[in-house]
């Protein structure tokens, strides 16, 4: 299932292009070559003889790697050929064509090929409309090398166009005349530069080291597979999905200035290729069985980046988690809270429920002790500054009114939390998953407290008001005539009384009570909110149901992985194993890579899952569903120096084998099948 597009990426550097290889930009779809949010091409568009190429195949390489095969016109049955051209294109040290144009007559031909660039120095957040940009564009041409240049008082962006050989360069583009032998071929090699103030290699100056060149880049993903757990298993869904995911993982790797080298997940191209702490954090956790560097650094960096001042404009309080850091102009110039902006509440608790998790599997005390201020500070911000409204529950309202975000959960679209008839509550919020979160990472703050900070006294006062949340959250939220957890709490304390995807969370928060635990299985897994390909974020029959809506019909794999493991959590291993079985046949309609969203569609009126129509690809909770779907279809947990598994494999599945887990028990496996009477 193609959108048109081809991707290519290394982190927050990327191109995206259309199949012929040309960048034609649109205020709708962020095409061209983008580094630290800010696009280095805008056009870039190869002729023939003054006709542009039409697209014969695609072949993407690697994640950072693709070949185009074009040509000068469609061909058509009554019309052959004679010029063809190969576009060999990668990403990394800089964006690199390799350009072959291939005669296929038994006569010379002269050709005049040309390449039409421009850049429009967008900042991400300026794609839809980069008409009013209030710096200066100029060009120069120096060395046979063209240069476009954009100027803002001290901010400065430049993109370097070089070729391999000999072109005339005009401020528009490149152009060679160029004349071909009888079945000969002509090769350039053109390099695109993006470079910051004084002309330096802008990921040098914002990353600490320049870009990798591909043979590094395919040497580090080859050694990125080798580390990874090996997958043996019956369905072939499953194993092509697992590779892709860990391939898409290397790709959105992010290393930034302060990781030293090591790498925390962005959250997804093209318009997230940045630091998310909710993302990054989620990423981890699902990564953890797989790549437990990733929770590492991202613990690391979001504890650097923690609030610690109050600031209305990023919405900065002490103790806080980052929510979205950005280098782009509109950061650079505060038209943009992104420096980073904190306007997330969910954030901060799970940033505690990473850390406890991160030291069950790897056992690494000494991080866990190093990380122990900041833990104690996010912990204080949910009791503190997460309390709006001085009742116990994490609440949120945002504090920049000119561009803070509306909501501040996972779901952050503006109308995604209303109630049942459509209307949207008061502020401030307090959404039900929110609560999960706090009651999980007081939990687990406890367990830290009581075995690594050797402060017994904080642990047993966390764990009681974590018991008085729970008993208070299972009387205020539970919708009595729906039998379900209400989606929130709104600004006047009514119950927000839609029925939603985030009853999910609760349950691999924990804080659902044993006996509704049954009720909220049956929704998750009933017609209303189980589409077959996977649970709806929001159930049909509502005001606002949509199934290609953002936050309100759609269906998101991450959102189902967490609901599948929360699932197990409470002993609903066939339930589990419906979602797991859905969300990966929907995988393969999307070639194994599992997008942002798609459309939350009855399974049985479409042939195929629906794309939602903007969804980032590859992103990277999506990227992370396959590896923890396969943690709760074999049950693994960490207990103590020990791997515990207790398969509950389903039927489609067959037999799954995983081999080579890292953890603190060095390497060990789980193996599971599904029950021949099930099948």
């Amino acid at each position: 299932m193609s959108d048109g597009l081809v991707r290519l990426l290394d982190g927050n550097t990327f191109v995206v292009s259309e199949e012929t290889g040309d960048i034609d930009a649109s205020p709708t779809i962020p095409t061209g070559f983008f580094s630290f949010d800010t696009r280095f091409l805008s056009k870039w568009i190869l002729s023939i003889n003054d006709q542009r190429v039409s697209g014969l195949t695609v072949e993407e390489v690697e994640y950072y790697e693709a070949r185009m095969v074009v040509v000068p016109a469609l061909p058509t049955p009554l019309l052959d050929v004679n010029v063809s051209a190969i576009r060999d294109r990668s990403i990394g040290g800089s964006f690199t064509e390799r350009l072959t144009v291939i005669n296929h007559e038994p006569e010379p031909v002269d050709l005049r090929i040309r390449i039409d660039v421009e850049s429009d120095f967008a900042d991400l957040f300026e794609i839809k409309d980069v008409r009013n940009k209030r710096g200066t564009y100029y060009t120069r041409i120096d060395g046979g090398c063209l240069r476009l240049s954009y100027r803002r008082e001290t901010y400065c962006r430049e993109t370097l166009i070089s070729s391999s050989a000999p072109a005339r360069v005009d401020d528009h583009g490149l152009t060679y005349h160029v004349r071909l032998e009888p079945h000969g071929q002509w090769v350039t090699e053109l390099h695109v530069t993006a470079l910051g103030l004084d002309g330096r290699d802008l990921r040098e100056s914002l990353q600490g080291s320049p870009g990798r060149v591909r043979k590094k880049m395919r040497q580090d993903l080859a050694d990125w597979l080798a580390e990874a757990p090996r997958l043996t298993c019956d369905s072939r869904t499953l194993a092509r999905t697992y590779r892709r995911s860990l391939t898409d993982l290397a790709a959105l790797r992010f290393m930034p200035l302060t990781g030293r080298g090591q790498a925390l997940p962005a959250a997804g191209l093209p318009w997230f290729m940045a630091i998310f702490g909710r993302d990054s954090i989620l990423t981890s956790i699902q990564a953890l069985p797989f790549a437990p560097g990733l929770a590492t650094t991202t613990l690391r960096l979001l504890a650097l980046t923690q609030g610690i001042v109050l600031d209305d404009f990023r919405e900065e309080e002490p103790g806080k988690i980052a929510h979205e850091l950005r280098y782009g102009e509109t950061t650079g110039f505060e038209e943009q809270p992104h420096s980073p902006y904190f306007g997330s509440a969910d954030a901060t608790p799970l940033y505690v429920i990473l850390l406890d998790e991160y030291e069950r599997w790897t056992g690494d005390a000494t991080t866990v002790r190093m990380l122990e201020r900041t833990a104690r500070a996010a912990l204080h911000w949910i009791g503190e500054y997460g309390d709006i409204m001085g009742d116990g529950y994490v609440w949120y309202q945002r504090r920049n009114e000119r561009n803070g975000l509306d909501n501040q959960c996972w779901k952050d679209s503006w109308d995604s939390i209303s109630f049942r008839d459509g209307r949207l509550p008061s502020l401030p919020r307090a959404t039900c998953e929110l609560q999960g979160y706090a009651y999980d990472a007081k939990i687990r703050g406890a367990r830290l407290a009581r075995q690594f900070w050797h402060d017994p006294a904080y642990a047993d006062r966390l764990e009681r008001e974590a018991a008085d949340l729970k008993e208070r959250f299972n009387r205020d939220f539970w919708v009595s005539d729906g039998e379900y957890y209400a989606l929130a709490l709104d600004g006047d304390g009514r119950q927000v009384d839609a029925l939603s995807s985030n009853i999910g969370h609760l349950l691999w928060s924990g804080i659902v009570d044993e006996s509704r635990a049954a009720k909220i299985a049956e929704h998750l897994l009933g017609p209303r909110l189980f589409s077959g390909w996977g649970v709806r974020t929001f159930a049909t029959g509502q005001g606002r149901y949509n199934p290609i809506g953002y936050h309100v019909g759609t269906v998101w794999p991450f959102d189902n992985a967490f609901i599948a493991w929360g699932l197990r959590r409470y002993g609903f291993d066939q339930e589990a194993g419906r979602i797991a079985e859905g969300i990966i046949d929907a995988a393969e309609h999307f070639d194994g890579r599992l997008p942002e969203a798609f459309g939350g569609y009855e399974r049985t009126l479409t042939r195929y899952p629906v794309l939602y129509p903007t969804a980032c690809s590859p992103q990277a909770w999506s990227t992370g569903t396959p590896l923890l779907l396969l943690r709760t279809m074999l049950g693994m947990e960490p207990r103590g120096e020990h791997l515990v598994t207790r398969p509950a494999v389903p039927p489609s599945m067959g037999r799954i084998e995983l081999l080579d887990i890292p953890g603190r028990w060095g390497r060990a496996g789980a193996l599971g099948r599904a029950h021949p009477e099930r099948r």
